[in-house]
């Protein structure tokens, strides 16, 4: 629910890859090559020519007595760079694949060795060295582990580990909603380890069913925290390599009732700084512990009227995603983004009490912070201050006095995203909209140009684009809300006929669907919706995460269900008004946040909205999780209510078009539970529709042979049966 599942399932999945599906660079710590993984080798390109060399080969990534090199998903090094951890043979926890083994190469000695080889196979999670290099720490069957590298010595740092008590990762709702997955970090000293402890002893267990592996059922339970629910017991230990005893931080307030959501050493100290959230997360807190007595202090607070954005750095569907602080050491501060002006600008927040200091100013968001460079005192961060479907590159001063430069090629209207040397030398540029594929070149910061004319985007555009078959537009609407729009209109288009619309929605705070970027109008269909005659097209309400400022996001707060489907439904009338759309074949869709939209939309104004398909959709939001749902909605103790008129099974009864609903039997995230109470309610009240469970598949609906193809079969036919195509 707090991702936009059918993005998910285009995305390649995260082995040695990113979110875009390119193979993982790493940075060398001069900025001025990186590490890359092909043919299952480890490279190094070095700039600016992209002189290549093997630093790691197939013969010395084969394993003594094996045939075959292990098969990398994943590597990261040791501060120095002289031994490399190499993630393999991994198996997926709720979302990635983040149990493993886990393998180091020595440069130094041209060794390969296993690490927690005792332990089970696969169980290893997070790996990684002390800042000196002789120690490595991981995570196995919920318990911390430290390894002597030398000697192999392995030492168990917790012993209490179980299923609901996990020590140094997370339970199923922190991953989720906060992508809170490593859950330890080393001290600067290599002495001890900083690790959160999840109580999940007291949370109810939801138990899903899988009826298809044997021929007896078998029961899958999961702590999941329904809405209303406490949350689980959180607290930050920091552990001693030498006696593994834990000293616990002594942060106030129930550990039940407040989230930890941040932590991390303060460099060159011994000090930890933690970010709490209380349960309605409307209110910040930022503590300086103590890391050897556990005493604490506030330094920071801050609080919201809906709730206070856990602003998310890069990439947290990557493995190794930890959404650290960013620490300026030489005016002993933070770099931190709040909302408090009514826009998501960056602060200095210092660590010694002092005022704070607004670095970005003016009427626009930033929206991802990419680097620091502390010795020439920039920031560089993307902005798309005059359209909110684009983003690219920006920089200014740390000390909030300089004005704010685009960077990005202005001739390159569309969707930028940069991946900096350690040095801020050089950086990896890609550049994609929705008629140009998503490409990659590196470029000189200094200039921001090409290190060469072949990979240069500016001077090859013209044979990077392609023929422009998606429009955008602003649709303003009855109630003065003017919301971005794409739209594909049939190959064969007629001004003169009229033609079927497919709306393609999400509209809840987690994504957007609206973004200027290369198949931003991939669905389900079998084919070609455009060939075959159908408009197709999504918008933006109020309440999605886009970058139009702080009143746009949270208009939606304790309105799920409201806001944006009336926004969505406002939208459409306008689009009814257009000549060339058929206001009989209007049809709507969506997958997780999307499917309730989908079903809100079809069962509160059936004047619009004619055939839906929804997939994996929340029917009544009082049985989603406690996180996501508390965030956005409040306390279902103090204002049930709003999660009633915002839930699709309330409106049921008034269902009058075709519906198609879709749901996987062994869904973790939004459980299948919602597909029978949603049924239940249709059936009471004699509303025919069309049902399809996939038994045991989760989410995602990946798992199963031929499920992919069942599905896009069932969705097209669907479509064409209830709202064919061409034009009339």
């Amino acid at each position: 629910m707090n991702i936009n599942t059918f993005k998910i399932l285009l995305f390649i999945s995260l082995f040695a890859f990113n979110l875009n599906g390119e193979a993982q660079i790493n940075w060398t710590n001069d900025g001025d090559s990186y590490f890359k993984l092909e043919d299952n080798q480890l490279v190094t390109y070095t700039l600016p020519n992209h002189d290549v060399k093997t630093v790691i080969s197939k013969a010395q990534l084969t394993p003594a007595g094996k045939l075959e090199p292990l098969k990398v998903a994943h590597f990261s090094f040791s501060s120095d760079q002289e031994k490399v951890l190499l993630f393999t043979n991994t198996k997926k926890v709720w979302r990635l694949n983040t149990k493993g083994d886990y393998w180091v190469f020595n440069f130094k000695t041209n060794t390969l060795t296993q690490i927690g080889k005792s332990l089970d196979s696969s169980s290893l999670m997070f790996a990684k060295f002390s800042p000196n290099g002789n120690t490595i720490a991981y995570v196995s069957g919920n318990n911390l582990y430290s390894e002597d590298y030398a000697t192999g010595n392995m030492t168990p740092l917790t012993t209490n580990g179980t299923v609901s008590l996990i020590n140094g990762t997370f339970d199923w709702a922190y991953e989720e909603e906060f992508a809170c997955r490593d859950g330890f970090r080393w001290s600067p000293d290599s002495k001890s380890i900083a690790y959160w402890q999840i109580d999940a002893s007291t949370i109810k267990k939801f138990y899903m069913i899988n009826n298809t592996d044997a021929i007896y059922s078998q029961l899958i339970p999961i702590e999941y925290p329904k809405v209303g629910e406490s949350p689980s017991a959180s607290k930050v230990g920091v552990v001693k390599l030498s006696d593994a005893k834990t000293t616990w931080m002594d942060v106030p307030g129930d550990p039940s009732q407040n989230y930890l959501v941040r932590m991390e050493f303060i460099p060159s100290t011994n000090t930890l700084l933690i970010q709490q959230l209380n349960r309605k997360q409307n209110t910040s807190k930022l503590y300086i512990a103590d890391a050897l007595k556990g005493h604490t202090k506030v330094i920071q607070e801050e609080s919201d009227e809906a709730w206070v954005d856990l602003f998310q750095l890069g990439n947290r569907y990557a493995i190794d995603y930890t959404n650290n602080f960013s620490f300026l050491e030489e005016t002993n501060s933070i770099l931190w983004a709040s909302e408090k002006d009514g826009w998501r600008h960056l602060y200095q927040v210092s660590l010694e009490g002092k005022p704070e200091v607004l670095i970005t100013k003016g009427e626009y968001d930033v929206i991802d912070l990419k680097h620091i460079n502390s010795k020439k005192g920039y920031v560089y961060y993307l902005a798309s201050p005059d359209n909110a479907t684009q983003k690219y590159l920006y920089k200014t001063k740390l000390n909030g006095r300089g004005k704010n430069k685009l960077l990005s090629p202005e001739s390159l209207k569309g969707t930028h995203d940069y991946s900096f040397s350690s040095n801020g030398t050089y950086a990896q540029h890609t550049f994609t909209n929705h008629h140009t594929p998503r490409t990659t070149e590196f470029i000189s910061v200094a200039n921001q140009k090409s290190l060469s004319e072949k990979e240069s985007i500016v001077l090859n555009l013209n044979k990077l684009e392609e023929k422009a078959t998606t429009e955008f537009f602003t649709i303003t609407t009855a109630d003065n809300v003017e919301m971005d729009g794409w739209m594909v209109k049939p190959t064969n288009f007629d001004p003169t006929k009229k033609y079927p619309v497919v709306f393609y929605v999400y509209s809840e705070p987690a994504t957007a669907t609206v973004t200027d970027t290369y198949n931003v109008n991939r669905n389900l269909y079998k084919g070609d919706m455009a060939a075959d005659g159908y408009i197709y097209m999504s918008l933006d309400n109020r309440g999605t995460p886009t970058p139009k400022g702080r009143a746009w996001r949270k208009s939606i707060y304790r309105k799920i269900g409201v806001v944006n489907i009336n926004d969505q439904a406002m939208a459409a009338k306008e689009v009814l008004k257009w000549n060339f759309v058929d206001a009989e074949r209007i049809a709507v869709w969506g997958w997780s946040g999307g499917g309730s939209a989908t079903l809100n939309l079809m069962f509160r104004y059936p004047e619009i909205y004619k055939t839906g398909i929804s997939i994996a959709a929340v029917a009544n939001q009082l049985t989603y999780d406690n996180i996501y749902q508390e965030r956005y909605m409040g306390l279902p103790q103090e204002n049930r209510e709003d999660f009633i008129e915002g839930s699709p099974i309330t409106y049921a009864k008034n269902l009058k078009g075709n519906l198609l609903y879709i749901h996987g039997t062994r869904d973790d995230n939004v459980h299948y539970q919602n597909a029978e109470l949603l049924l239940n309610e249709l059936i009471k009240y004699n509303k025919q529709f069309q049902f399809m469970p996939y038994p045991n598949r989760s989410h995602g609906l990946r798992e199963g042979e031929g499920t992919s193809k069942h599905l896009s079969t069932l969705y097209t036919n669907y479509l064409k049966s209830h709202c064919p195509p061409g034009g009339k």
